[in-house]
């Protein structure tokens, strides 16, 4: 199948620093808080994009004679600072495949995802290699680097020994060579739905996703991005754009100290700024009560969840900013006819880009779209409208099912405003699972010489193309009245001034199942106690509008079978976005309160 994106050539994704630093060597490339002065201001440490490459290439050099080959499943732990930076590159451009484990999904499932990959290797904090030595679960493990100034058994290299080792005046490193098909990297995530599995990608979809994200949101060589996932630098370097590290704990981003943000924002002249819905819920609402906006921003970018329409409406208030586009150059988003022709600038907006680990970008929609068209829409109960798709991505609903299919013939494309099992296809969709054939199997449907993914969720395509979140498949609430979708009947709960948010849940067999709604009051953020996957959420004592939801319920045909109502502190949410309500573990605590 033919794209119709200008996907780059088959390279090493190493490649495209090289050739940014060949570009523009003199730019900042990564700037890492570094602590504070005397007078209390916020210090950076910094690598124009030639040191980085130089950098990594002496780390590269180090890595190849430890050892490290083309192929090697080498784990990185290390915080985010420009050592992260720097020892991703260096991998890359050393041929290994970098393992990187979502740190928060706990300790049984980190050891289970680290004992699927089986490594050669751990480039790692002290505390890791302590792990690692006492659990003797990796024997194969020998490649081992310290990052950091503790000792830590069984390493032969340190970060400053690398670089010692990796010193050759001469010819630049030669990076490895790799096809578009190679793998790059082993990605475990802890989502919302069972146990993490490991979303292998390759070079060439590494290369795809930058092409796609910096054509569509009109990203131009010389921004500064504030990302507030690491790896995320990865694709800045690629664009000649600016990473600016947040002073933050990427896995908790509902505890972010938004006054850091909105201060590197500040210092250094941020043009764009990622994070989870919680993390700009966060943001927004400081800005909103300190009378801050954020001029240099032109977009905003939040992935993770549905973001909450209160926190569209406070960061819209907050980004005043406008994207200097010429009117002869029109971009793909934020601009609209102007009343005497051609193309005019708007505010720089929030961006909500949809996807997944194994198949990002799909679908993307600006806050101000959304406020001005669709969110009544979602009151209304019609589920979160995530946009239209990505140049050469497409999208497909068809019937929800739950077994493999072998072949796309074996299903069919839903109408228009249908909701089903969303599937999609691009040359950014991930191929595998790290040797989970049984799950690459549930998940990819083959085409020809192609294939779609099944991303899990549930949704419909509208007369204008627009794609409908309305949930995961495994959410559906399969009543014998009919199926009831978590996030549409959600948001006629969400209305309510005093709910903070609500979770569908079933109780029962499938197909007779009985929903429950469980609704997390609004409360002082110093109040709420933020709960982690697969604890149980503590009951709240009564609150004083709790007998508004039946009469919420009743006010909509979707959720007038709804009759039990359950209040919790805080709802078990995902580590890494805080945002993915963990239904499992609230339905089975939802099914002991109730018998």
């Amino acid at each position: 199948m033919r794209y119709n994106v200008a996907v780059s050539a088959p390279l090493n994704i190493a490649d495209r620093l090289r050739q940014t630093a060949g570009t523009w060597p003199w730019r900042r490339a990564v700037v890492c808080p570094a602590g504070r002065d005397k007078a209390g201001r916020a210090t950076y440490s910094q690598l124009t994009f030639r040191q980085l490459d130089e950098e990594s290439e002496l780390l590269a050099r180090g890595l190849q004679q430890i050892g490290i080959q083309p192929g090697h499943r080498i784990v990185l732990m290390v915080r985010p600072s420009l050592e992260f930076i720097t020892l991703t590159f260096a991998l890359f451009k050393a041929g290994a495949v970098i393992v990187l484990i979502d740190p928060g999904m706990g300790r049984t499932h980190i050891f289970r995802c680290l004992a699927e990959v089986d490594p050669q290797g751990f480039v790692a904090l002290p505390a890791v290699h302590w792990v690692r030595s006492l659990s003797r679960r990796f024997p194969r493990a020998t490649l081992n680097v310290r990052v950091g100034s503790r000792w830590a058994p069984g390493c032969v290299a340190t970060y400053p020994s690398l670089r010692e080792a990796g010193r050759s005046p001469g010819e630049p490193f030669p990076i490895v060579r790799t096809q578009s098909t190679d793998p790059a990297a082993i990605i475990f995530t802890s989502g919302s739905t069972g146990p993490p599995k490991g979303v292998l990608y390759e070079h060439g979809m590494f290369n795809a996703q930058v092409d796609l994200l910096q054509q569509f949101y009109d990203i131009e060589a010389g921004e500064v991005d504030l990302p507030g996932f690491p790896l995320f630098a990865l694709f800045n370097a690629a664009m000649g754009v600016t990473t600016v590290i947040p002073d933050m704990d990427p896995t908790r981003p509902a505890r972010v100290n938004p006054a850091k943000i909105v201060e590197a924002i500040r210092d250094n002249g941020v043009t764009q700024a990622f994070g989870s819905p919680a993390l700009w819920n966060r943001v927004g609402t400081d800005c909103a009560e300190r009378g801050i906006e954020l001029p240099s921003l032109r977009r905003a970018l939040s992935a993770g969840g549905p973001v909450p329409i209160r926190v569209l409406e406070t960061m819209t208030r907050v980004l005043t900013g406008t994207i200097p586009t010429p009117l002869d150059q029109p971009s793909t988003i934020n601009h609209q006819p102007a009343a005497t022709g051609g193309l005019t600038p708007l505010l720089a907006d929030l961006h909500t880009p949809y996807g997944a680990t194994e198949s990002l970008p799909v679908a993307s929609i600006g806050a101000r779209e959304v406020l001005a068209h669709t969110a009544d829409r979602t009151r209304q109960g019609a589920g979160t409208c995530v946009g239209r798709a990505f140049p050469s991505v497409e999208i497909r609903i068809i019937p929800v099912t739950d077994h493999p299919l072998r072949d796309i013939t074996e299903t069919r494309s839903l109408r228009v405003g249908e909701i089903g099992e969303i599937i999609v296809r691009s040359p950014a969709v991930t191929r595998e699972y790290f040797r989970r054939p049984e799950a690459t199997a549930a998940a990819k449907i083959p085409d020809g010489e192609t294939f779609w993914h099944r991303i899990g969720d549930v949704g419909y395509l509208d007369a204008d193309g627009r794609l409908w979140f309305c949930g995961r498949k495994a959410h559906i609430v399969e009543t014998a009245d009919g199926p009831m979708y978590s996030v549409c009947c959600e948001a006629i709960f969400e209305t309510a001034p005093w709910v903070y948010r609500a979770a569908l849940v079933g109780i029962g067999p499938r197909g007779q199942q009985s929903p429950v709604m469980i609704i997390e009051p609004l409360v002082p953020e110093s109040q709420r106690r933020l709960q982690v996957v697969g604890s149980v959420p503590q009951r709240v004592l009564r609150h004083p509008l709790e007998g508004d939801l039946p009469r919420l319920a009743a006010q909509s045909p979707l959720t007038q079978g709804i009759s039990r109502f359950l209040l919790v502190r805080a709802m078990p949410v995902d580590t890494r976005h805080n945002v993915k309500i963990h239904r499992e573990s609230l339905a089975a605590w939802a099914e002991s309160q109730l018998r």
